[in-house]
């Protein structure tokens, strides 16, 4: 091939990624830390240890394309504390994804872990790569290059990583295979989330969602609303907030409102969530001109009067400029970061109860923690056991965070920060500081 210097300089001098018009997520992570490290009295070393990264991997994956160009991707894995267990964490393929974004991804798995006492610390990692515009082909090859070039961070007693945002059980097959053959035997524990047949658990695919409802149903109860009486609206529709709003449907709550990146809809008489699952598998994933519902827009969706709110997006989606418009009595956070630090202020001033992600959506870690044990064993559950011990334990953890909050006369998201941070440098505080 001929050498092309456009082509050359556009490979070498990359545009950088836009920049996106929303708070640090790391940031906004250690804001909620100071104000339940303030309660606690936190050590100021224990501070540092544990807003800290352990490690920061940034790597380079170079994959050759299907039309034979060599192309580089960035690669990332932090590891952000070890102190309770060996790490864990999803991997996450977006254009968009940063440094900063992981780093708090991984600080909240940590904290999750802790409020649902999980053994788990946490770590989170991504690739910088727009999987939509890629073939299976390629996705194939730069997901087991990013193993290999992990191969000495990855490992089922040192770190385990999961799907997440356009990652699946197909991606944790291929980091399964690649792993396992170059430790030269098969390795299930490495990953979870993955396909049943290579040790999955059953009921893994729908923990984050199950765990939303349960949350959601705790809360209704402290609140003495009955779900019969209770509307609905959930933002996203993909794996966490198609299934949230499918068992909230099943336990009697009305779904008058979900939306997907093709926009809301919205019906007051309540939306035949199978039918729109149904309806979107036909349709590439997506709502698009979903006929029994009034159409309206993501941020309509957030302000409409409602009982329940459950925003399982994306970070940054209630923010000081929509909070004070928002009018559900319950905020469920199913997805990472949904409500930036200024409009948790204001939201507490509404009324508003927000169930924080830290706790809302820890379902899908505790189902994990389950894989990893029976892959350990070699013994699998029932789903009728996987899901009833997923929901003793993340009915245990509403009430533990409910009771911290309630003593310390905070919101829900410092109850919980409170009840993490103090278990971690519980921990820490016995195992001490190696020398």
């Amino acid at each position: 091939m001929p050498f092309n210097r456009n082509v050359y300089e556009r490979a070498i001098y990359k545009e950088p990624a836009p920049i996106r018009d929303r708070e640090n997520p790391f940031e906004s992570m250690v804001k909620r830390f100071d104000v339940a490290a303030q309660i606690l009295e936190l050590d100021p070393g224990f501070y540092e240890y544990l807003t800290t990264p352990s490690r920061v991997h940034i790597t380079a994956v170079p994959v050759i394309m299907d039309d034979g160009r060599i192309k580089v991707f960035e690669g990332i894995r932090v590891i952000h504390n070890e102190v309770l267990g060996p790490s864990k964490g999803g991997i996450r393929y977006a254009p968009d994804v940063t440094v900063d974004e992981v780093k708090a991804l991984a600080a909240w798995m940590t904290w999750k872990c802790a409020v649902v006492g999980v053994p788990f610390g946490g770590g989170k990692g991504g690739v910088v790569c727009d999987p939509s515009k890629m073939s299976p082909g390629e996705l194939e090859r730069l997901t087991r290059r990013y193993t290999a070039n992990l191969l000495d961070v990855f490992g089922p007693d040192r770190d385990i990583p999961a799907p997440d945002m356009n990652t699946n059980a197909q991606i944790m097959a291929w980091i399964l295979d690649t792993y396992s053959m170059h430790v030269r035997r098969t390795e299930n524990a490495v990953v979870t989330g993955k396909p049943i047949i290579l040790g999955g658990s059953l009921g893994r695919r729908e923990a984050t969602g199950r765990g939303v409802m349960t949350v959601t149903l705790a809360a209704l109860e402290r609140l003495g609303l009955r779900p019969a009486d209770c509307t609905v609206a959930v933002q996203g529709f993909g794996n966490v907030g198609s299934i949230a709003a499918q068992l909230l449907a099943e336990q009697g709550c009305k779904v008058v409102a979900v939306s997907d990146l093709s926009g809301g809809y919205y019906n007051e008489n309540g939306l035949d969530i199978n039918a729109m699952i149904e309806y979107a598998s036909r349709n590439k994933g997506s709502l698009q001109g979903y006929p029994e519902a009034q159409p309206i827009s993501n941020e309509e969706l957030l302000t409409l009067e409602v009982d329940v709110l459950a925003p399982c997006a994306k970070e940054d989606q209630i923010t000081r400029h929509n909070a004070p418009q928002v009018k559900a009595k319950i905020i469920v956070e199913g997805a990472n970061g949904p409500t930036t630090p200024a409009a948790d202020d204001i939201l507490k001033e509404n009324g508003c109860l927000v169930i924080p992600d830290i706790l809302a959506n820890a379902g899908g870690v505790t189902v994990s923690y389950f894989e990893w044990v029976q892959d350990r064993q070699g013994y699998f559950w029932t789903l009728d056991r996987v899901n009833r011990r997923l929901d003793r334990m993340m009915r245990a953890a509403f009430d533990n965070v409910y009771q911290a909050a309630e003593k310390y006369g905070v919101t829900l998201r410092i109850g919980a920060y409170v009840l993490a941070i103090d278990k971690v440098a519980t921990a820490l505080r016995l195992r001490g500081i190696y020398a």
